[in-house]
């Protein structure tokens, strides 16, 4: 979108709460208000019209440092510096029903009701200007930021003039403040460019974390989801980062070398609105940012899932292939040791010594296998040489002598004939 250019320096600005209207507050105490594009031409998807001024207001000739729109959209509150004894004052907030908050110059606290023109009570624990407000709705207690350093909690139904807490001193000037994690932590910004992050319920006396890596002042931010905030520096930079787990996300816009003085996001989290000493109101589209982060989440989630089941049925092939080789190395371990301690002959119950004295065994049967069939083949040699004796002696008789070859024939052929001699 455009940026809307100004006639003098701009201080502040807020949305309207049900209509795509800006208001911004100016150096010469002019309150201007611009009608945006809400939605995006569906062809181009630019948006549809440029901003155009559609009401402008002077209620003062001094300086109208800042701005609140009533939330229901009925009324506009400015404030700013005023003739007289009276501090000009900084910031003003909302806190519940009919109950206004302003900081001044010089550190004073007053509650208002829009009823009535005198004040409800005063705080003055302060001795610094008040940068900042938020205000917690479920304790219904406000909070402020500084320039004396330090953070101060007020329970704005107690009729105490005493803070319900104060911070002890961050030796930094403390500009602005954000909520986040659902009002269960608070970013501060400070002068030197520290974010201190501070925890309810661990209480307010001293930051939970500092965030370093701003060049230049935080002059303010905006929560713009649970744990993504946008700051805005002295540098003229607008930066996007998480907070715990803390993550530069990068510069979505900048002003120049201009310092931002404020920052709000619209009713519908898509347009974060900006001012600067350039004389302009930038309004930035973060729509598209979210929505690429959240694919990049998608992205990073599957790549881990997939990567984990990589890495488990790596892990499970690993296991697998150490329990087999523990098994055989298990196994060759016990055989050795029971071989080891089975060496007086003794069978246990995995065989394994019997298995051992079976193989003495079989080579001892093998030996005297050789043995037995070396004497058969001797006996054989000795069968045979009997036999060509046989042959050339002529056979064996009764006493074991042995008998010609031609007593032999002669014998059998004057024996009893044969079988046609009986017939």
């Amino acid at each position: 979108m455009p940026d809307i250019k100004l006639d003098n320096q701009p201080f502040d600005l807020a949305f309207h709460p049900s209509y795509p209207l800006v208001y911004t507050s100016l150096l010469t105490g002019e309150i201007k208000a611009f009608k945006y594009a809400d939605e995006a031409d569906g062809s181009t998807g630019e948006p549809s019209h440029e901003p155009e001024e559609v009401w402008s207001a002077r209620p003062t000739k001094k300086c109208m440092r800042s701005l609140m729109v009533q939330s229901d959209g009925t009324r506009v509150w400015g404030c700013g510096k005023a003739g007289g004894i009276h501090s000009a004052v900084n910031r003003i907030a909302s806190c519940f029903g009919n109950l206004l908050a302003t900081g001044d110059d010089d550190g004073l606290i007053k509650l208002w009701d829009q009823r009535q023109k005198e004040t409800v009570r005063e705080y003055n624990h302060h001795w610094e200007y008040i940068s900042d407000f938020v205000f917690l709705d479920d304790k219904k207690q406000l909070v402020s930021t500084s320039g004396d350093g330090t953070v101060s909690v007020i329970d704005v139904r107690s009729n105490s003039t005493t803070p319900f807490a104060v911070s002890d001193d961050q030796e930094d000037e403390l500009l602005s403040i954000v909520t986040i994690k659902g009002g269960a932590k608070h970013v501060v910004g400070t002068q030197l460019g520290v974010l201190s992050v501070f925890e309810r319920q661990k209480g307010w006396q001293d930051s939970v974390d500092r965030i370093l890596g701003h060049p230049a002042s935080v002059e303010a931010m905006v929560a713009l989801t649970d744990d993504i905030v946008a700051t805005g520096s002295e540098d003229g930079m607008i930066r996007v980062m998480q907070v715990h787990p803390n993550k530069f996300l990068g510069v979505i816009a900048t002003h120049g070398d201009f310092p931002i003085e404020r920052m709000r996001i619209d009713r519908n989290s898509k347009w974060l609105g900006s001012v600067s000493h350039d004389d302009t109101l930038k309004l930035t589209d973060v729509s598209d940012l979210f929505e690429e982060s959240d694919n990049e989440e998608d992205d990073d989630e599957k790549n881990r899932d997939n990567n984990d089941g990589d890495d488990a049925a790596s892990q499970t092939t690993e296991k697998a292939g150490a329990d087999e080789s523990g098994e055989d190395s298990d196994s060759d371990s016990d055989a050795e040791m029971t071989g080891a301690e089975g060496g007086d002959g003794e069978v246990d119950e995995d065989g394994d010594t019997a298995m051992e004295d079976t193989q003495d065994d079989s080579d001892s049967d093998s030996d005297a296998a050789e043995d037995r069939k070396a004497a058969r083949k001797a006996a054989q040699r000795q069968k045979r040489k009997g036999r060509e004796k046989e042959r050339k002696a002529g056979g064996i008789d009764g006493k074991g002598l042995l008998i010609p070859k031609e007593d032999k024939r002669k014998k059998e052929s004057q024996g009893s004939g044969g079988f046609f001699d009986d017939l």
